[in-house]
């Protein structure tokens, strides 16, 4: 497997890079080793919610997840490939023209559609990540509210570090700092990646996952697989907060829904591909 220096890291991290159509960035795909953790946050967290109990061990296997949230030049790229359910705009960001930003106001199916035509150009299994693999991603070994620790800056994040006008968020966190709201996303590397190699885990825009919303862990998958309901008209779940969002909604256990109909300047996506599996 070839490997990679990620910047900010003196451990080698395996990937592969997958070559799209025509532009010269590939997409960057990071192993991310498989292994147990806690998903979930302890009642003792600064602003965690019931949505985060009861905190659980999860067994999660071994797969590929993008280094980067995917970009605005990447969507344009894959929505160029044959479609596969739905039609995608090719650059459907409000943040435009900034090829290194991430895209944005996207739905749910959209970001299928996407991962769907990856797929098919690849050959490969490309699909949005369960929650269990984003956390387990994000925390990358850390038991913290951050992945880097028990409170963030705006130096290492994008998100809102300003006291909200409605009274809805702080801009600090815990004994953090304040800090500045840039109102607007950020180029996927401006900020140093976690420990396994991925970037903006926390802040810049959400992202889309695979399951269903529960409103808490009871009964959840204990396997990293997606957590799917029968029925009609369910949200989904996405992770990570954005630009948009105070520090508390930034955290690795943080979790909200929206109706996969609708699209946000403040929602973009991160894809995972399958480790192919041999009897």
């Amino acid at each position: 497997m070839p490997q990679l220096q990620i910047k900010n890291h003196t451990t080698e991290i395996h990937f592969f890079s997958e070559l799209l159509p025509t532009i010269s960035e590939p997409l960057n795909m990071v192993l991310i080793e498989g292994g147990t953790f806690q998903m979930g946050s302890p009642e003792t967290e600064i602003d965690q919610r019931e949505t985060e109990s009861p905190q659980h061990n999860v067994t999660v296997p071994s797969f590929f997840m993008s280094a980067y949230l995917i970009t605005q030049a990447q969507w344009s790229q894959v929505a160029q490939l044959p479609k596969v359910n739905r039609d995608l705009k090719h650059q459907p960001s409000r943040f435009e023209n900034r090829a290194m930003n991430p895209v944005e106001s996207i739905n749910w199916y959209e970001a299928v559609e996407f991962c769907d035509r990856l797929a098919a150009h690849t050959k490969r299994k490309y699909r949005l990540p369960s929650e269990a693999e984003w956390e387990y991603a994000c925390r990358a070994g850390s038991k913290e509210a951050f992945n880097f620790g028990k409170t963030t800056t705006t130096d290492v994040a994008n998100y809102d570090g300003t006291d909200a006008a409605d009274g809805k968020w702080s801009g600090s966190y815990g004994d953090g700092p304040k800090g500045i709201y840039r109102q607007k996303t950020t180029p996927v590397d401006q900020f140093l990646s976690n420990a396994y190699g991925l970037y903006d885990m926390h802040g810049n825009v959400w992202e889309w996952c695979l399951d269903h919303w529960h409103n808490n862990y009871q009964g959840a998958p204990t396997d990293g697989t997606a957590w799917l309901s029968l029925g009609e008209n369910i949200s989904y779940v996405i992770r990570g907060g954005s630009w948009d969002n105070g520090p508390q909604l930034c955290r690795s256990a943080s979790r909200n829904d929206i109706n996969p109909d609708d699209s946000s300047y403040i929602i973009g996506l991160r894809v995972v591909c399958e480790i192919p599996r041999t009897l």
